[in-house]
């Protein structure tokens, strides 16, 4: 309880609860609404806590399975709050212009990605260096233009698994194709916006600086939890499996060991045998000759007779 108080008193110090002129509302934001002064709704701070924490635990899963989240924020107010953020849980982001189709049309996209990506691969290893001055600035020039847009999910391999947005109303075009590609939508939504179209909806206030960045702040915590825990499980995995290792490769060990014994066994018992037939045989012989003195014996008394 004291740590939402907290972060309710955070939220309240960095202006989350202004909303929008009561002109400008939307009537389904109602439920989120706690009050209107000076002809400005104010938004309910008990609701958007227990909506942040419900979606930074939904985003932890997420990261935890070692699926991506998309950050998207075009505003001024959020380009640099969700550049930063992105990048500090090596996320994928959109901060400069939505391309449309930029989900819808993704191989295309990749396209375009593999494209600079190759360019610049070759200004990097000296491939250009036989092509002219011009040449060599106008696809540097072409490189910059597409990293500015591209830049930030040029190490997406494959449609996000879920889509986080800044103000629904300005991003309306990622929030269409996130929803026709059934894609989990997260937004951050003002007095004027429907908080239905997302699946998971945070009141607040988004167009001040500070708002903005206290709440992805805290859903990057969660995210970053979210991957500390994928890699602590990945670790513990590790260590199991080479503690088994280590196990059969001492019972293979021992079992090598104990089958060498035994062929070493074997083999003097072979030995031991075959040194006995020889002297058995000698006894033999040494029989024979004793019954040749008996023979030479009765050939004397045959002479005396």
């Amino acid at each position: 309880m004291e740590n939402n108080t907290s972060l309710q008193q955070q939220l309240l110090e960095a202006g989350v609860h202004f909303g929008h002129l009561k002109k400008k509302w939307n009537p389904k934001m109602l439920p989120y609404i706690f009050a209107e002064k000076k002809g400005i709704h104010i938004i309910d701070l008990n609701k958007t806590v227990e909506c942040l924490q419900e979606t930074a635990a939904v985003m932890k899963q997420i990261a935890r399975s070692g699926k991506k989240i998309l950050f998207v924020g075009t505003k001024k107010q959020a380009k640099d709050i969700v550049n930063e953020c992105a990048r500090r849980v090596n996320m994928p982001f959109v901060t400069e212009r939505w391309l449309g189709g930029m989900l819808t049309n993704f191989n295309t996209v990749r396209k375009s990605v593999k494209k600079m990506q190759s360019i610049e691969k070759m200004l990097g290893d000296g491939s250009f260096d036989n092509i002219t001055k011009k040449e060599r600035l106008t696809l540097s020039r072409d490189r910059d233009k597409m990293d500015k847009v591209l830049g930030g999910i040029s190490q997406l391999g494959r449609v996000p698994a879920a889509l986080f947005i800044v103000d629904i109303g300005h991003e309306h075009i990622a929030l269409a194709e996130a929803k026709r590609l059934g894609i989990q939508t997260f937004g951050v939504v003002d007095t004027n916006c429907d908080p239905n179209k997302v699946d998971f909806c945070i009141p607040a206030n988004d167009d001040a600086t500070k708002s903005i960045a206290i709440i992805s702040n805290y859903l990057t915590a969660a995210i970053a939890e979210g991957l500390a825990e994928r890699q602590a499980a990945k670790d513990d995995e590790v260590e199991e499996t080479t503690g088994d290792d280590n196990e059969k490769r001492a019972a293979r060990m021992e079992a090598e060991a104990q089958a060498e014994a035994a062929r070493g066994r074997g083999a003097r018992g072979a030995r031991g045998g075959t040194g006995g037939g020889p002297g058995a045989g000698g006894g033999q012989r040494r029989r024979t000759t004793g019954g040749g003195g008996q023979r030479g014996g009765s050939g004397s008394g045959g002479g005396r007779r």
